[in-house]
This record gives structure tokens, sequence and C-alpha cells, in this order.
């Protein structure tokens, strides 16, 4: 396993970051547990999850994620073992997550001291050590989205706001770091410079999308990440289980995310499909796995920090981690320029 230091805080990652969005909807908390022995085996430090988690999101569900972790870490102790991240909701109106907190949610100091409040409780634990919003407090084009239309909230709370509510958090010893998730270039940038100006706590990381059907991070936000060293989470690396091919042909494998929910149809268009399989294809022509070439593909790019790998078996999180240790050759990174040349950004 290899490690990598989280933006400028001197905080090691493991190039692998265990996901948990499954977990308390199709993963007891048993299997969950298991998955987290497994991955520390491997080397595995770092774990993600939300204040919303399980996905979908439900009223019923919501915090169990993050229950699950705080069981197995009061069990097995060493938490300073672990590098946990965890997420505060934006806007809550805007995903149909009303329920999370009393009206209006967003991000400012009552919501965030709130979320972080609950999530510590279920975490069982004093602090987290990244602490990501999960999607920004003003309209921006998110979760598929790919235009931008300036129309903005009657109200909407200033980022400088948010970063003092977080450095009042940090100061108190409760968050080690904090992250953007699904955040765009101006976003990223806005965020850096008020931190810089006003003393306040610098994003290390940023959670986005990314993955061989949705490269539009490369466009302007890989940048930042090199230049400003607010490295990549990829979330999706495989395309919501698409790009390991197991719903080729339109298969509906029991279990599976896409066969029990019909809400993830990102990758569902006739373009994204086609360019799934045109990857499925490259993998098993050159004897890959595919959805390993799809990880591969990611923990290859200079300007990701840590790849959110999630799985619903043991198996796939075996394959998926094994993925790591493999590398690209010249002719198979050939192979998938020259498909995204053909087919670029499908399923942003």
């Amino acid at each position: 396993m290899k490690y990598k230091i989280l933006g400028r805080t001197g905080i090691s990652v493991s190039e692998v970051c265990l996901g948990s969005m499954t977990w308390g909807q199709q993963n007891t908390e048993a299997q969950a547990h298991e998955q987290l022995g497994y991955a520390l085996t491997q080397g595995i430090n770092f774990i993600d999850t939300a204040e919303m988690y399980p996905v979908p999101p439900r009223a019923e569900t919501q915090g169990r994620t993050e229950a699950y972790i705080g069981s197995w870490l009061a069990a097995r102790g060493r938490r300073d073992d672990l590098v946990i991240a965890t997420k505060v909701a934006g806007p809550a109106e805007r995903n149909g997550i009303e329920y999370i907190r009393p009206a209006p949610v967003r991000l400012d100091e009552r919501n965030i001291r709130a979320a972080l409040e609950g999530s510590l409780r279920r975490l069982r634990t004093d602090y987290v050590d990244l602490y990501q919003l999960h999607w920004p407090d003003r309209r921006a084009p998110v979760f598929g989205q790919t235009q931008y239309v300036h129309a903005p909230a009657e109200y909407e709370v200033p980022i400088e706001e948010t970063l003092a509510s977080l450095a009042r958090l940090v100061k108190e010893g409760k968050i080690r770091a904090i992250g953007l998730s699904n955040e765009s270039a101006w976003g990223t940038m806005r965020f850096v410079q008020l931190a810089e100006a006003h003393g306040l706590p610098r994003a290390a990381s940023i959670q986005n999308a990314y993955s061989l059907v949705n490269r539009t991070f490369e466009q302007g936000l890989s940048e930042i990440a090199l230049r400003e060293d607010v490295g990549l989470l990829p979330y999706s690396p495989l395309g919501g289980g698409t790009l390991s091919g197991k719903y080729a042909g339109g298969a509906k494998p029991p279990g599976a995310r896409m066969t029990l929910f019909t809400r993830f149809t990102r990758y569902g268009s006739p373009q994204g499909v086609r360019a799934i399989d045109a990857y499925v294809a490259l993998a098993r022509a050159h004897g890959w796995d595919p959805a390993q070439m799809a990880l591969a593909f990611c923990a290859s790019r200079d300007f990701v920090t840590s790849t959110i790998i999630g799985a619903t078996t043991m198996e796939q999180l075996k394959t998926d981690i094994a993925a790591f240790d493999l590398r690209l050759s010249e002719d198979l990174l050939a192979g998938i320029e020259a498909i995204h040349t053909q087919s670029p950004n499908p399923c942003p």
C-alpha cells in the first residue's frame, strides 16, 4: 500500500480510501465490520463516510453508516490508527433530506456544529480527521449537472462565514482538517483564497466524481489540485459499478445497486453505455479485470490523493484493493485515450 500526504496537513493517507455509502442499506453492520477489518489488514487507514449515509438517503436510516463505524471503533480501539473523513450536508431541499436538521439546512454555524456533534456521537470519537462540505451552499452544478446557471438563492451562507465556523471547531480540537466535495473550480479557488487571506482553515482535499467516463475534473480542477495542494478524492471511480462490466447487455445482477434502486441514472445514457462497453471490452482484450483497469487508471493520475472504493461483497472489495498493485501499460493507456477522444465524458 502506498501513502500520500493529505493537502498541506501532514496527515498520511493510504492511496485507497474505504467508502461506506452502502452500509446500513445494502450492507449489514457485521458486513461493514468485516470490510473494515479486511481493509486494515491491507494497509488502508483512510475511511470515508457522511452524516446522510447510507444512500439512497432515508430518514429512518440516516446516520446508520457512521454508527456502524462507531460500533467497530468501540470494539477495536486504536482510533489514532485511522484517518476518518465524514461530511456535513449542504442545503437539504436540493436532495430531499429536509429531515436531517431543523430548517433551514445551510452551511452556517448552527448547522455545522449540530452536524459535527451528531457525527462524533455516532462515530464514538472526539474528533474527525477530515470534515468535508458535502455540496456547496450556493447553487452550483453538482451531481451530474454540466451547466452553471446564475440564479443565486434568496440567501447563501458566505464562504468566509462557513470557514469561520469550521475554524472554531478546528480550534476546539474536533476537526483536524477540512475538505470540499462536489465543488467547482471557482468555488475551490474561492475557499483557498479566503482561507489564506483571513487565516482560516485551508481545504486539504476535494471529493468529486471521477472515472473513465467522467473526466471533467481534468478541465480546470486538476490544475488547482496540483498547484494548490487540494488533491482529488475520486468517488464513483467505477461509474456506479458499471465499469466492472456487471451491467453489460442490460444485465440486472441480484442485489446490485442499479437493480435495487432507480435513482442512479448518471451512467445509463446511450452514449454512456456505449463508452462503458468499450472500456470493458478494452480491459478484457488486454487480459485485465475491467474494474481493476478503471481503478488503476484513477490511481495513475497525479492529481489524485486517494481513490474511494465501495463494495457490497468481500469478493468485490478484494478485487478492488488488489487493483492498486497493478500498473497500466502504455498500450492500455493509449487505448483508454482513444476511447476518451471518441467519447469524452459521456457520464458527467
